[in-house]
């Protein structure tokens, strides 16, 4: 691409590299001039512009997002995302429904790396998206780019983004009660929780609430109906083998871990009741705000497996935002 500043007369068919006010308006960067934006310059007074002008081998800028943001989503509806008409080298990728996003980092780091102008800008691996979320905008920053680059950069990052939509359609929530607590928590939390599962397009099947004890857990966990079950405990887990995870496994089933390196949300446990997953929440999940138990139930929702190493990687980026509700928080005034 040869970008430079030349008279009018040499200018015709070139992009326009910098916008331009010739006194009725302003011609905008990026237009191609021809004889008429030409001839409004030269009413104007405007007798130089600076041009961008592509050579042999180069694709413009439009022509270049489109044919990367297709090799990114080859296929939009298997990929759960929608492209936007490239527009100044822009296209943006959203999201159809709700979900999260998986990358494969690598390949996209190799894109980033083929040539400064071609880039895509993606949200954070895992990050929970909506219907019409931006999860990711290609953009090819200069007027054109060579050919060469941005087919090595569309061969790189083939389907290298998608969205993984959610596939459990509801979840029961168990609530336990112990004396003295205010009944505005059980509230509380039913509310949070209730708004957590409505972002990911699931229903909040069924409610209820039960003494903090082993046998009425386990009961409620065995007439549960939800494709997923949720714990909030009015007394916090505090080991493998406290109250709520003994009663998941007097109903049958299994404890896969308990405590993550997320803050807040330490005093969380997961496993499974036959094929469905099972979340006992820790007590920040009766606020709004981010924590630990999102992250799990995100991706158990999507129907991700878990593993213990997947959980232990979440402690990097796992200090969350301090919470108003926390009753001992990490740091004092």
């Amino acid at each position: 691409m040869i970008f430079a500043e030349v008279p009018l007369d040499q200018a015709e068919g070139a992009v326009l590299a910098h916008s331009v006010m010739d006194g009725g308006g302003r011609l905008r960067k990026g237009v191609v001039l021809g004889a008429g934006e030409l001839a409004q310059l030269r009413a104007a007074g405007v007798a130089r512009v600076m041009v961008a002008r592509l050579e042999p081998g180069d694709v413009d800028e439009d022509s270049a997002a489109t044919r990367l943001a297709q090799a990114l989503v080859p296929d939009p509806v298997a990929a759960g995302l929608t492209l936007t008409k490239a527009f100044t080298g822009r296209v943006n990728l959203n999201a159809v429904g709700p979900g999260l996003v998986e990358l494969d980092a690598a390949a996209i780091h190799a894109l980033n790396a083929v040539d400064p102008s071609i880039t895509l800008a993606t949200l954070a691996p895992f990050t929970r998206v909506e219907p019409g979320t931006l999860a990711g905008t290609v953009k090819i920053i200069s007027y054109a780019v060579s050919e060469s680059g941005l087919a090595r950069a569309c061969d790189l990052a083939r389907a290298a983004i998608r969205v993984r939509p959610v596939v459990l359609p509801d979840a029961s929530l168990i609530l336990t009660e112990v004396p003295g607590l205010p009944d505005k928590l059980a509230s509380k939390g039913r509310a949070a929780v209730a708004a957590r599962l409505r972002a990911l397009g699931m229903q909040l099947r069924e409610c209820v609430t039960v003494p903090h004890e082993e046998v009425a857990i386990a009961n409620a966990l065995g007439a549960s109906a939800g494709a997923m079950v949720l714990i909030l405990t009015g007394s916090a887990t505090s080991d493998l083998h406290d109250t709520a995870p003994q009663a998941l496994r007097r109903a049958g089933g299994q404890v896969a871990r308990f405590g993550m390196p997320v803050d807040p949300g330490n005093l969380l446990f997961h496993g499974q009741l036959g094929s469905r997953p099972v979340i006992g929440l820790p007590g920040c999940a009766r606020s709004p705000a981010l924590n630990g138990a999102d992250w799990v139930l995100e991706r158990l929702a999507c129907g991700l497996v878990l593993t213990d190493a997947e959980i232990a990687a979440m402690g990097v980026g796992g200090l969350l935002k301090e919470i108003p509700i926390r009753p001992h928080p990490r740091e004092r005034g």
